[in-house]
């Protein structure tokens, strides 16, 4: 064996980096039993990634189980402990949505002579939210790490607990679809605004930790004034035209002429509220 290892690090070959010549140990298999034993023993959260889903015979009855692998170790999460309500109607589609992902989960009991271990992320997630709840309140700035996007809200995980945050709370300005703006896996800061520690359910918004462009920006726009703009949403009841970051005016739509989202467009004020943050314009060009 010294011998291999001398050769290993006196041969010399052209292009070789140091840096890329990684060999699996050979005893990868029992580094991976000591971290389960370990996190078993200890009542420990570990993660892995969700690498499939399976249907398993567990106590007599076929379950759909999600899959993490540690080299030739299988760890099963059954769908009634992914930490997603299996009375959903959605409940395997939203445990799919997770594939490919890092999750976290309690080692409820291994069989290592069969290489395999079973895993629960609902207790994992359980721990972590009763973690989350006593260390945060009301006003506390905290990270949030997006799991879904849809058009007009997005879900995210504080710590164990998930959190809807709507378009409104994201922003002073109109977002036309949050899909254009974030994704999933997205890191982001909120500030939390109500917590219900029984339920186990916090309520976020990013708005707080954003400046408010009212009411200084009702000086850059004066009634009967004409400015440059951006249409940010055409909606049934008017159209969106973004003035500056989180300024956007609502103007009525045209009567012979349709336009689109990221038209260039001249607008008229017709009207700045300040008390509810609101400009008022008409268009009377289009510019593109």
């Amino acid at each position: 064996m010294v011998f291999v290892t001398e050769a290993l690090n006196s041969v010399l070959i052209e292009g070789f980096d140091p840096s890329k010549a990684e060999y699996k140990e050979e005893n990868e298999n029992e580094k991976y039993w000591t971290e389960i034993q370990s996190a078993y023993q200890n009542d420990k959260v570990i993660s892995g990634i969700l690498s499939g889903f399976e249907n398993l015979k567990l106590n007599d009855k076929k379950e759909y189980c999600g899959i993490v692998r540690f080299g030739e170790i299988k760890g099963i999460i059954p769908l009634f402990e992914s930490g997603v309500d299996p009375e959903d109607q959605q409940a395997i589609n939203k445990f799919r949505a997770l594939s490919g992902k890092e999750i976290s989960f309690k080692v409820l009991k291994y069989d290592k002579e069969n290489n395999m271990f079973l895993a629960s992320r609902k207790e994992a997630r359980d721990e972590m939210a009763e973690m989350t709840l006593r260390k945060i309140d009301v006003g506390y700035n905290i990270h949030c790490v997006i799991r879904e996007v849809y058009q007009g809200h997005i879900v995210g995980d504080i710590g164990g607990i998930d959190v809807t945050i709507p378009v409104f709370e994201l922003t002073y300005g109109w977002i036309d679809d949050l899909r254009d703006e974030y994704k999933p896996g997205d890191h982001i800061r909120v500030q939390v605004v109500e917590i219900d520690k029984e339920n186990k359910e916090v309520e976020v918004s990013l708005k707080p930790l954003l400046q408010n462009p009212f009411p200084d920006c009702t000086t850059r726009y004066l009634k009967n004034g004409e400015y440059v703009g951006t249409v940010s949403g055409v909606q049934n009841y008017g159209i969106f035209v973004n003035l500056e970051e989180g300024v956007d005016s609502l103007a009525p739509h045209l009567k012979f002429q349709n336009v689109q989202k990221g038209d260039k467009v001249l607008v008229r004020v017709i009207n700045v509220d300040v008390e509810k943050e609101q400009i008022r314009t008409k268009i009377v060009r289009v510019l593109n």
